[in-house]
């Protein structure tokens, strides 16, 4: 069941669009919006707006927008209904029972019901007296009662069974179980524990509810790692681990670690800001949600291979979410966690105060490739380095590391500065090749983000846009139209399905606003709806509405023509239609 309209309108009242965002992007006001770095795509410079006006959001980037809701849907990662409850929520408000629908409103809260009782589950059988030697697997590890404790760290028991068996005892159903990745299932179809004989990492979200599991062996059996899969309740793009602790240091740094063991680990250490993505490469979700809370970034990966490959991957994502990265040197390539254990926390403190910006750590990594000794390597790596340097827009900071390149390569930096040089230049001749590109495809921008919300006809589709655009900014044009233009004349489905709901609207009394289509349109077409609001209204409206019902009409037949030629009987059709409609004049 739908929820009462009523409780939508009170709610998103409530809730000031403007507060709401506040909480996830820093907005600063510039004329009637607010403008802030987008959440939900990496930019360098603000095109996310939110107008506190139309309780509207919009990216001129990525093309999402919406209301409230829809923002929090996004945000959060929930479906309306879940988004709905979190919101009022918020605002004190108890969302009618009777306008859920039982089997979508209430299976997430299950699920999450159902996740923590299985962390405790697991806490309950690491303390058991039979399990000592999992203990003192911990212990080993370095690890005290106090932080085992306080990361809810526990031990899923040998058995294929056992904790199926205890969350039946607790009223879970073996689809709820399957729901969480829980549980597996055989060839045969039979249910079996997914984590055994494993030490268990429980994995929380920003609100502190449990929602995926990591468990590691302890012995030298694979896989090493076994970790949750994706479920209704768990994304791992848009999670990381310790997050919901991190986001409370006084640090002014993250540090961005590798693995389970070294987070822990760090934290015990007094390194509070410690997270770790889970179980794959840094994302860009990740990303931004780091960029809520802080803009600097320490990696500190393994110094082996992999983890200088996947610092490299990790910098570059991380830039691009603007923000500022170092990379820390952990001498002999230990870890952090071994390297905590033999040197203690200074010292891993003086790394961090020593550790090199991304910029350094790529010129010396690029190095290490090639003998500086031999002229042809050292061709090569002012080649790479070059590259490299040319993407640096400050030309101090530029300059600054031509220099350093130079000096490691030893050579002057004016012969370093022509090859930079070149290098920018052959970028700036590959970007202007790519804007030609980009014009002309020109007519395929003017498309939505969306491609099953294409339009079939542009020219007509941009005047149907213009209609909305009017409507919603002055909801009492809506009766200039009545005897000009009908839903019928829209040649875009979801253009015409906006002004069907429009309409009704208006004819119940109530006001046009984006607010009002969310939980009536999916998420993607809300973006569409906001980009073609958030557009300057013209001043002398009603004669943009001609212009435009002008423009529909004048599509419709010259499409009429194109499907004539070749049928007398239509063409007649369009001698009446002409006739009827006075030329090309609706």
């Amino acid at each position: 069941m739908a929820i009462d309209q009523s409780f939508l309108d009170e709610l998103t009242a409530r809730s000031d669009i403007v507060d709401v965002v506040s909480r996830y992007v820093s907005l600063k006001k510039s004329g009637s919006n607010y403008f802030g770095l987008c959440p939900f795509h990496n930019e360098k410079s603000p095109s996310f707006s939110v107008s506190q006006d139309k309780q509207i959001f919009h990216c001129f980037g990525c093309g999402v927008g919406g209301g409230v809701l829809s923002f929090i849907m996004r945000a959060e990662g929930l479906e309306f209904h879940d988004a709905v409850s979190f919101l009022a929520k918020q605002n004190g408000m108890t969302v009618p029972e009777s306008n859920y629908d039982p089997k979508a409103g209430k299976r997430r809260e299950r699920l999450f019901e159902l996740m923590r009782d299985t962390a405790r589950f697991y806490y309950s059988e690491l303390w058991k007296p039979e399990n000592a030697k999992v203990q003192q697997y911990f212990a080993r590890r370095g690890l005290t009662k106090k932080t085992m404790n306080r990361f809810g760290l526990g031990f899923a028991p040998d058995s294929f069974f056992a904790t199926m068996d205890a969350m039946h005892e607790k009223g879970y159903t073996k689809e709820e179980l399957l729901a969480c990745g829980l549980v597996a299932k055989s060839e045969k179809g039979n249910l079996y524990d997914k984590f055994r004989n494993r030490v268990m990492f429980p994995i929380f979200d920003l609100r502190g509810n449990v929602i995926a599991f990591g468990g590691r062996v302890m012995d030298d059996s694979k896989p090493k790692y076994l970790n949750s899969p994706e479920t209704a309740i768990f994304h791992k793009s848009r999670n990381l681990f310790a997050i919901e602790q991190a986001r409370k240091t006084k640090n002014n740094y993250f540090i961005l670690a590798e693995g389970y063991m070294d987070v822990i680990a760090l934290h015990q250490a007094g390194f509070d800001s410690a997270v770790a993505s889970l179980g794959t490469s840094l994302t860009e979700e990740q990303a931004r949600l780091l960029a809520r809370y802080t803009q600097n970034i320490i990696i500190s990966y393994d110094a082996d291979n992999a983890g200088q490959a996947a610092s490299q991957r990790a910098i570059d994502i991380l830039k691009k979410a603007g923000l500022n990265v170092r990379v820390l040197k952990i001498p002999n390539a230990k870890d952090p966690d071994e390297f905590i254990k033999e040197k203690g926390s200074d010292a891993f403190r003086r790394l961090i105060e020593k550790s090199a910006d991304d910029i350094a750590y790529k010129l010396d990594i690029i190095a290490a490739k090639f003998d500086l000794e031999e002229d042809q390597d050292r061709i090569s790596f002012l080649k790479e380095s070059a590259y490299m340097l040319s993407f640096i827009d400050s030309d101090i900071e530029r300059e600054i590391y031509t220099s350093r390149a130079a000096a490691m390569a030893n050579i002057s930096i004016d012969s370093m500065m022509v090859e930079v040089k070149k290098a920018i230049q052959k970028r700036e001749h590959n970007l202007q090749k790519q804007q030609k590109r980009e014009v002309r495809a020109a007519a395929q921008k003017a498309q939505p983000k969306d491609k099953s919300l294409k339009y079939d006809n542009i020219i007509s589709a941009r005047a149907e846009e213009g209609i909305l655009s009017i409507i919603f900014g002055d909801n009492s044009l809506v009766s200039y139209l009545n005897g000009k233009i009908s839903p019928d004349n829209f040649t875009s489905p979801i253009l015409r399905a906006f002004f069907i709901y429009a309409l009704e609207l208006y004819e119940n009394g109530k006001n046009i606003t984006i607010p009002a289509f969310e939980g009536h349109f999916k998420p993607d077409a809300l973006s569409l709806l906001a980009t073609i609001t958030s557009r300057p209204i013209p001043s002398m409206r009603k004669k943009a509405l001609d212009d435009y019902i002008y423009k529909i009409n004048e599509c419709s037949l010259k499409s009429d023509d194109t499907t004539t030629q070749s049928d007398p009987l239509l063409a007649k059709a369009k001698m009446k239609k002409e006739k009827i409609f006075g030329g090309n004049r609706l």
